[in-house]
C-alpha cells in the first residue's frame, strides 16, 4: 500500500514536503509522478529501495529531493522553490526492476494522489 499526503496551497517560491507511507512491498523501486490539469503524467523523482540511488526530471532537478526513511517506511518528496507550472497531483508509485526508468509507464503499484496548488 501506498498512502501519499502533504499536498496544500502555497505561493511561488514555497516549500513542501510530501510524504508516501509504504506498506507490504520490498525490493521495489519507488518514485513520485505528477499529473498537472489536463496533462500527461509525468515522472518527476525515483528512488532505488536501498535508498542510494536518485534521479530527477529535467524539471526537478537542484529544486526537489526524493529521500527515504526506513526506520518510518516513508518516502519523501522535499519540493523547494515551487513555482505555478508544479501545480498538480503527485503521486507515490512503485515498480519492479532496479535499473532508472523515466517511464511513468513502468510502474505498477500506485498511492492516491496528493494536491499541491502554487499560486504566483
Amino acid at each position: 500500500q501506498l498512502q501519499a499526503s502533504g499536498g496544500g496551497s502555497v505561493q511561488a517560491g514555497d516549500s513542501l514536503r510530501l510524504s508516501c507511507a509504504v506498506s507490504g512491498f520490498s525490493n521495489l523501486g519507488l518514485g513520485w509522478i505528477r499529473q498537472a490539469p489536463g496533462k500527461e503524467r509525468e515522472f518527476v523523482a525515483g528512488i532505488n529501495w536501498g535508498g542510494d540511488s536518485t534521479y530527477y526530471a529535467d524539471s526537478a532537478k537542484g529544486r526537489f529531493t526524493i529521500s527515504r526513511d526506513y526506520a518510518k517506511n516513508t518516502v519523501y518528496l522535499q519540493m523547494n522553490g515551487l513555482r505555478p507550472e508544479d501545480t498538480a497531483v503527485y503521486y507515490c508509485a512503485a515498480r519492479l526492476g532496479y535499473s532508472r526508468t523515466y517511464d511513468w509507464t513502468r510502474y505498477t503499484y500506485w498511492g492516491q494522489g496528493t494536491l499541491v496548488t502554487v499560486s504566483s
